[in-house]
C-alpha cells in the first residue's frame, strides 16, 4: 500500500451516524485501515495535522481518536519520531477466519510454527461437543508451538474428523489433509493456502487460565503462569469440522480481538 493509497483512503468522506462522536468516526477509519492493510503494521502514520486535513476534522478530534487506538494496542508511540501502526494489531477483515500465522504476522519480528504431534484419537469431550462427532469416531489431532524471533508465544491445539468423515463434506480437504500436516505450519494455514478459504468462523471463546506442567514445559514458563486461551470452531460445509485451541503465555503481550465493531459510548 503506497502513501498515495493512504492519503487515498483517509480522504474519502467521513459516515457519522446520528450522535455519534467525530473522535468515533475517525477512530473507526483508521482502525478499519489498520485491519484491512491500508496502514501496514510497523509504518508511519501521517501526522495529526495531516490527518485533520485529510480527514476534515480538527486536531483535537484526531488526538482524542489516536489515543483511544493506542489504548486499544492499535498504534505506539515513540516520542520525537511520531506514532507507529503495531506490530500485533490484526488485520482480518470482520468475521474473516485466519490462521495464526495471518493474525500474529509482523513484518520486523519472524514468526515460525513447529509441529510437535499429528494423531489420529478416538473423540474426548471437547471434540464431541464442539464437532458433534459419534462417541466412538477418530479424529486426527495437531500440536504446534509458534515462535516469535525463537521465543514460544502460543500453543496451538487443532482437531479435526478423520479423511472418511471429512471427504463427505469436502473431498479436496479430505486428500490434502496428511501432505498438508507435513508442513511446518498450522492445519488451517496449510490447508487455506491449498485450497482457499474453504473453512467459515464458527464459536469462539476466550477464557483465562494457567499453564500446568506440561503446558509450562512446551512454552518455557512456570506451570502457575497464566495463559489466555482462545477456542475457536469452523464449519466446512456448513457442519463444525475444525477446532482450534491457542494459549498464549504473559510474554506474548496482549491478543487483538478480530470480530470487531466501534461502540459510539468512547
Amino acid at each position: 500500500m503506497t502513501i498515495l493509497d493512504s492519503a487515498r483512503y483517509l480522504s474519502e468522506p467521513l459516515l457519522t451516524p446520528p450522535g455519534q462522536p467525530l473522535r468515533v468516526a475517525v477512530y473507526s477509519r483508521i482502525s478499519q485501515g489498520i485491519r484491512s492493510g491500508n496502514f501496514v503494521a510497523g509504518s508511519l502514520l501521517p501526522r495529526e495535522t495531516e490527518l485533520a486535513l485529510a480527514l476534515g476534522v480538527s486536531r483535537t478530534v484526531v488526538r482524542e481518536a489516536l489515543m483511544l487506538l493506542e489504548e486499544d494496542g492499535l498504534i505506539s508511540t515513540k516520542r520525537g519520531v511520531g506514532r507507529f501502526v503495531a506490530d500485533s494489531a490484526s488485520h482480518a477483515m470482520l468475521d474473516e477466519l485466519q490462521s495464526i500465522e495471518r493474525l500474529l504476522q509482523s513484518p520486523t519480528k519472524a514468526l515460525a510454527v513447529v509441529p510437535v504431534e499429528f494423531t489420529l484419537q478416538t473423540v474426548t469431550d471437547i471434540v464431541v461437543e464442539l464437532l458433534a462427532l459419534e462417541p466412538q469416531a477418530d479424529f486426527w489431532f495437531r500440536e504446534s508451538i509458534a515462535t516469535r524471533d525463537g521465543q514460544p508465544i502460543a500453543l496451538v491445539q487443532e482437531y479435526l474428523p478423520d479423511e472418511i468423515y471429512l471427504a463427505k463434506l469436502d473431498a479436496e480437504v479430505s486428500k490434502n489433509l496428511r501432505d498438508a500436516a507435513e508442513e511446518d505450519a498450522t492445519l488451517l494455514h496449510a490447508l487455506t493456502n491449498r485450497l482457499g478459504p474453504i473453512f467459515t468462523s464458527g464459536e469462539c471463546r476466550i477464557a483465562a487460565s494457567v499453564a500446568g506442567p506440561t503446558r509450562a514445559g512446551q512454552l518455557g514458563i512456570k506451570a502457575s503462569d497464566p495463559l489466555l486461551v482462545l477456542t475457536q470452531t469452523a464449519h466446512l460445509a456448513g457442519v463444525p469440522a475444525y477446532i482450534s485451541k491457542c494459549a498464549f503465555p504473559p510474554a506474548f503481550g496482549y491478543l487483538a480481538v478480530t470480530r470487531w465493531s466501534p461502540s459510539p459510548a468512547l
